[in-house]
């Protein structure tokens, strides 16, 4: 990259915003920013770059522009002014407004218009009227104010003291100056290892200079270096890293010229659950850990520093493993202080802990959850599990969250009280449900398969999802301050992974609270198109079945959606999707005189369904039906065979005896939650009802006919409803 002038009258342009330092979590996001702010610069000046990149370290946000025209076109502005005639004071005002006289102005068509010429501006000066404005707009989520000014709010406000800012278009530095800091040349390398200013030349030599003076501005080299430097460190020692790209970007964040160096700490600490022992070096001191040749915690940590040490890190590793041992003999202090009470006692204090003001405290919760999880099992629901392990586990479930532990690291809860469990004679299943009855936490969390663990953490999110929704309180737009959707979708999964088979409304019920249970499960299949989806399966195939009503078993319905989703996908399932649509719609005349559609009828469509259906022009069949007729008609639909009528073509006999075959082959598979077999059958009306409608019109001139045949469509669409309302489907 060259930052002279290029013969095509382009040049390249680096702008430095140097600074104490720059949190490591703030830094992606202030790249993306210190980008969109200049371009936005830029294009009001009616500039472009042919390119723009950003870099973030922890004591400097840098961008560099390349491909800069060095001025802006020249532009013809033109202001409309008043018309021709208008009076004086309307034309003093306009030449006042625009700096002109009468006879510079153009008429055009009745109408003065000043055209103003504006010579282009050099991008220099464009520059230093954007730098300041950019610093002075920059959002960051937390900013201050330093030195003898912030006395004043309107003083400079920056993440962190801005100390420094280079500026400089192809060769020449862009003078600008905000709140006593002037823009220049110089600027500082690694603290440590370069002392005194650095004077960069161009945009071209500034990542070169900068590295040669001990800072890697580029984010992803440092990652780079930090995640195979962990590894070698570890794999010399002998031992396995744990990955953890998160920590590999918070590094990264944190240096300048990352040096990956391993360290020990004292094998008695492994006696402490290895959860804790990763937890504390992770998130107090930014440590990897790392695994022994048989896959257990070692007593082993990388951590990065920020300089290359003459000792060979001696010194740096030796610092760090103080440090760790302080931490890690807090953390076995709260261990074996935790393990002298019992989990019972711990529970106890959790009616002093408030669930929520309308919703009482922990121990209520608790109550009601034992009381459920109980309940699943004894019930059949959750097969496999112990009713007295289900209820025991439910009672401890909870009483981690008094420990010094959990106090301490809040990550912990539930794994902490399995380790309690366990260590006090619980059985396995009931330590391990106490471990993990708050998963799953969300999408893409492992969903548990332990009966006893199932029982737990379902009775837990139901009740969680029933007290908030029967309190009043369900999720309002982007607002969910109890986790409601997160409750839903760790539910559902429990539900639909475990094959539990159960009534919704039964459960809600055994909790204590079925009042507000529409809203709940409305609540509920919306969550389940969100989780679907990712599984290709369709929203509106959901409300086809659900809104059928009457099935609050979960897993049935999503049974039968995916059985639906199969067959009308096809051609033939399309097509007989567009046979039930004109068929419902010419039926839509008939609602007033079908009361009763086959010896099982569902009730007629209603109002809403028949508005979605398109018009065919074939509507209002009993136009010409005189009353007695409309009578017989409504008490023969769907006992057709009794009132065939003379004439009737081959086409209305075939569809009848299609869906006399049809109907109880459906009817059946659907009791016995066959519901390939359901579709299967009613695939086989397809070929008949499209022959009808291709042979046969419905609308005939003879009553008689008319009415068979809307008894034949009548009987074809509630044929259909019992599987799903197509009404719903899309396409």
């Amino acid at each position: 990259m060259d930052g002279k002038e290029r013969m095509d009258g382009v040049t390249d342009f680096l702008l430095e915003l140097r600074s104490e330092e720059i949190p490591a979590r703030m830094q992606v996001k202030a790249k993306e920013d210190l980008a969109r702010l200049f371009n936005e610069a830029l294009a009001k000046a009616g500039l472009a770059a042919a390119s723009v990149e950003t870099f973030a370290t922890p004591r400097r946000l840098t961008l560099i522009a390349t491909g800069l025209p060095l001025a802006t076109d020249a532009v013809s502005e033109e202001t409309k002014g008043p018309k021709l005639g208008a009076p004086p004071q309307a034309m003093e005002g306009f030449l006042r407004k625009t700096g002109l006289t009468q006879d510079q102005l153009i008429e055009r068509d009745g109408v003065y218009f000043a055209v103003v010429e504006k010579a282009g501006r050099q991008t220099a000066e464009v520059l230093a009227e954007a730098i300041p404005a950019i610093i002075r707009a920059f959002p960051w989520p937390k900013s201050q104010r330093w030195g003898a000014s912030s006395i004043s709010t309107e003083s400079l406000r920056w993440v962190r003291p801005l100390q420094g800012i280079v500026a400089i278009l192809g060769d020449e530095v862009v003078h600008c100056e905000i709140d006593g800091i002037v823009s220049g040349a110089a600027t500082m390398g690694h603290r440590f290892h370069h002392s005194g200013p650095i004077t960069i030349g161009n945009a071209g030599d500034y990542i070169e200079k900068l590295r040669a003076c001990h800072v890697l501005v580029h984010f992803s080299e440092r990652c780079r270096i930090i995640r195979d430097g962990a590894e070698a460190a570890a794999k010399a020692a002998g031992l396995t890293l744990v990955a953890d790209e998160g920590l590999v970007v918070e590094n990264a964040g944190l240096t300048e010229w990352p040096v990956p160096m391993l360290g020990r700490f004292d094998p008695a600490f492994l006696e402490v659950p290895q959860e804790v022992i990763q937890l504390t070096a992770r998130v107090n001191q930014k440590y990897f850990v790392c695994h022994d040749a048989n896959g257990n915690l070692a007593n082993a940590f990388v951590c990065t520093a920020n300089i290359d040490a003459h000792d060979g890190g001696a010194a740096i590793v030796a610092g760090n493993e103080k440090v760790l041992a302080a931490r890690l003999s807090d953390a076995k202090f709260f261990w074996e202080q935790d393990l002298k009470v019992a989990l019972d006692d711990q529970a106890a204090k959790l009616a002093q802990i408030t669930f929520h003001e309308k919703l009482g405290s922990v121990a209520d919760k608790v109550e009601r959850v034992a009381k459920l999880a109980c309940w699943l099992v004894e019930e059949g629901i959750i097969e496999g599990a112990d009713a007295d392990d289900a209820e025991r586990a439910a009672r401890l479930c909870k009483a981690d969250l008094v420990t010094g532990m959990v106090g301490e690291f809040p990550e912990l809860q539930g794994i902490m009280g399995g380790y309690y469990a366990r260590a006090q004679g619980e059985s396995d299943a009931v330590a391990d449900a106490v471990r993990d009855h708050y998963k799953p936490v969300g999408q893409g969390d492992d969903v548990p398969t332990a009966p006893v663990t199932v029982a737990v953490s379902l009775a837990d999110k139901l009740d969680t999802l029933a007290q908030f929704f029967a309190a009043g309180m369900p999720p309002t737009g982007s607002k969910d301050p109890f986790a409601l959707r997160r409750a839903a979708i760790g539910f559902l999964s429990l539900l639909l992974q475990n094959d539990l088979r159960g009534s919704l409304k039964s459960m809600l019920i055994a909790n204590g609270t079925g009042a507000n249970f529409d809203a709940l499960e409305e609540f509920l299949i919306d969550r389940l198109k969100v989780q679907q989806r990712e599984a290709g399966v369709r929203h509106d195939l959901i409300d086809a079945v659900f809104s059928l009503g009457g099935e609050d078993d979960l897993v049935r319905l999503l049974a039968r959606v995916k059985a639906l989703q199969a067959y009308i996908t096809t051609a033939e399932g399309a097509n007989l999707l567009a046979a039930y649509k004109r068929a419902a719609n010419i039926l839509k005349g008939s609602n007033p005189v079908s009361p009763v559609l086959d010896k099982a009828s569902d009730a007629p469509m209603s109002g809403a369904e028949e508005q979605q259906m398109p018009q065919t022009g074939e509507e209002d069949p009993f136009v010409d039906v005189d009353q007695g007729m409309r009578s017989a008609i409504a008490g023969n639909h769907g006992r057709t065979e009794g009132v065939v009528p003379e004439g009737a073509a081959a086409a209305d006999i075939a569809l009848l005896g299609a869906l006399d075959v049809a109907e109880p082959q459906a009817q059946k598979a659907l009791e016995a939650e066959q519901f390939e077999d359901a579709m299967a059958a009613l695939a086989t009306l397809r070929e008949p009802i499209d022959r009808f409608f291709a042979e046969v019109m419905v609308n005939d001139e003879d009553p008689a006919k008319r009415a068979f045949r809307l008894g034949l469509l009548a009987r074809f669409r509630n044929a259909v409803h019992k599987v799903a309302d197509f009404s719903k489907i899309e396409g």
